[in-house]
């Protein structure tokens, strides 16, 4: 991955974090980890993330809970929600609450990577957009109103 991406591993059990860990450290991402959600959103409040690899079932707060709370707080961080427990309502209920991508376990380096990737390529592409956006509409407000015109 260029330009060095921050990931957050939040998972409760440790080899998964570890794993995770490993597999991004290999591409030279800043990784880090938490191990349940009430962690992830401290570590968050110090140093908001470009990604989030995300466990939904954790002791304490749960996964959906920590999404939300990312997506109202840190809209511009992208959230890859991987879980053990894999259903389909998850799953609309995950995309609903602004997750980018939802994978089940058990996710293999590559596939770790690659999640993280396309959703630090995802959060580019939005920040791009935007700015892109904003620089139309400051255009559009600085030009004078053809349509005003007349001959």
């Amino acid at each position: 991955m260029n330009n060095t991406a921050n990931i957050l591993i939040v998972d409760d059990e440790e080899v998964v974090r570890l794993s995770h860990l490993r597999s991004l450290q290999s591409v030279d991402c800043n990784a880090q980890v938490a191990e349940d959600g009430i962690e992830a959103l401290k570590v968050m409040e110090q140093q908001p993330f470009d990604v989030i690899l995300l466990d939904i079932r954790m002791p304490d707060l749960d996964g959906m809970e920590v999404l939300k709370t990312i997506k109202d707080r840190w809209p511009d961080s992208e959230v890859v929600v991987i879980t053990g427990y894999p259903t389909i309502e998850s799953a609309k209920e995950a995309v609903r609450l602004g997750a980018y991508n939802y994978l089940a376990k058990p996710v293999g380096p590559d596939e770790v990577i690659k999640a993280a990737n396309d959703a630090m390529n995802q959060k580019r592409w939005a920040l791009h957009s935007d700015r892109e956006n904003r620089e139309a509409e400051s255009l559009a407000a600085q030009q004078p109103d053809k349509a005003s015109f007349t001959h």
